[in-house]
């Protein structure tokens, strides 16, 4: 088999990888810094370190590999974050309940952009709490409560002991637990935090925007935003919450990125 052919067998391989993976990575990212141009970042050097190392991964343990390229991304691009949050409790507050509540505005839209800026006031609240946790403990949450990785798998994709990480987890759960279960009704029906009631405070502040089109895509598919009741379980309540939708052309790009060759003078550059 010439050196030509491996290539391209190697690239169709890769592509599939990118196919399979590429939207989890990008939720992580994107939980990680409430970015979704970030999380696009990410998810492109994510995939270009990876290409570069390929022939270091294991079909087994692809994704948590995957996702520890992803955290040694993130960690370049805000190293000076350290274990700093990305956001605070207080800052929330005072974002989505510190004025009156506004029901004028979910009364005036109909289903689906109704439904659909329910889901993005819940979506983007949840990831908001989950930057308020230091960049550790953040990581930890994300990738145990979220991604959904055994707390062995996590430990071993951060390079620390399933003890340390369980102490972060711990820890993260703890405080998410403690911010919410006083506030929100989706731990509590009876809290006062309740989304229809806050998504005239949230769009008025910037904290969510109308959908940018007539095309709406719900958060979560064939679902409404009332159907899944409350659970004091804040891992469970993190778990079911929808991916965030993934940009339509980021695999498409680094699908013709890897068919055009532009990775392949990288290989051999090294990669985490």
């Amino acid at each position: 088999m010439s050196s030509d052919s491996r290539n391209v067998g190697t690239d169709a391989v890769f592509t599939d990888v990118v196919a399979r993976h590429a939207e989890r990575i990008f939720n992580f990212a994107f939980r990680m810094t409430m970015s979704r141009d970030d999380a696009m970042t990410v998810t492109r050097e994510t995939f270009q370190r990876a290409y570069v190392a390929s022939e270091r991964a294991k079909a087994a343990d692809m994704e948590p590999w995957l996702l520890r390229i992803a955290h040694h991304v993130l960690e370049s691009l805000h190293a000076e974050e350290e274990e700093a949050p990305r956001f605070d409790w207080d800052q929330l507050d005072d974002v989505l309940r510190s004025e009156a509540t506004r029901t004028d505005v979910v009364h005036s839209q109909q289903s689906p952009q109704r439904e659909y800026m329910l889901w993005e006031l819940k979506q983007g609240c949840m990831t908001a709490v989950v930057n308020c946790l230091s960049a550790g403990e953040r990581v930890a949450f994300v990738l145990a409560a979220i991604i959904g990785l055994p707390e062995e798998t996590a430990a071993r994709t951060l390079g620390i002991k399933t003890s340390a990480f369980k102490v972060r987890l711990s820890r993260a759960r703890q405080k998410v637990q403690d911010y919410l279960a006083p506030r929100c009704e989706h731990v509590n029906p009876r809290n006062p935090c309740h989304c229809p009631s806050r998504l005239g405070v949230a769009i008025a502040k910037g904290f969510i925007a109308p959908p940018s089109s007539a095309v709406v895509r719900l958060r979560k598919a064939g679902e409404a935003f009332a159907a899944q009741g409350a659970t004091r379980d804040v891992g469970l309540l993190f778990k079911n919450l929808p991916d965030p939708d993934m940009p339509d052309d980021l695999v498409a790009g680094l699908h013709q990125e890897i068919a055009s060759g532009a990775w392949e003078p990288l290989k051999g550059t090294g990669a985490r």
